[in-house]
């Protein structure tokens, strides 16, 4: 069974990994190569058992764009995924897993990336990739 497993976090948290002053733990050169040689780690070990398919980190919600329906059908375009939250999805790894126990090991695994003190990490979101639609198309 494929299962995404997607991570949150917010505007201020890419500005504290940018040294911004946000009143959250700025991060350091070495906070962020921490992190980075984390995720190397655990992105080459999913590689390896086969269970990877698909992993990407994204961009901070200044850089997105929301594109919906206004009114006559014409698309409104706001900038911002900003909703009802200011968390946002940060990243996402797509696996081939053997269930949902072992994607919530991973997502567990995920949570243990060094962040600096007091930066908060996660939470981990996992949501199950059915292979095909619940009815016959």
């Amino acid at each position: 069974m494929k299962y995404m497993l997607m991570i949150q976090a917010s505007q201020a948290d890419y500005d504290a990994m940018n040294g911004k002053d946000t009143g959250k733990a700025r991060w350091t050169e070495a906070d962020l190569k921490a992190m980075f040689q984390f995720m190397a780690a655990l992105n080459n070990d999913l590689a390896e058992s086969g269970e990877m398919i698909d992993g990407q980190g994204l961009s901070e919600p200044a850089q997105a764009r929301v594109v919906s329906p206004g009114e006559g059908g014409v698309p409104v375009v706001a900038d911002g995924p900003y909703g009802e939250t200011k968390e946002v999805l940060c990243g996402y790894w797509l696996l081939e897993c053997a269930s949902l126990d072992r994607a919530t090991e991973i997502a567990k695994r995920i949570l243990e990336c060094p962040v600096p003190e007091g930066a908060g990490n996660g939470p981990v979101t996992i949501r199950a990739v059915p292979d095909s639609p619940p009815c016959d198309i």
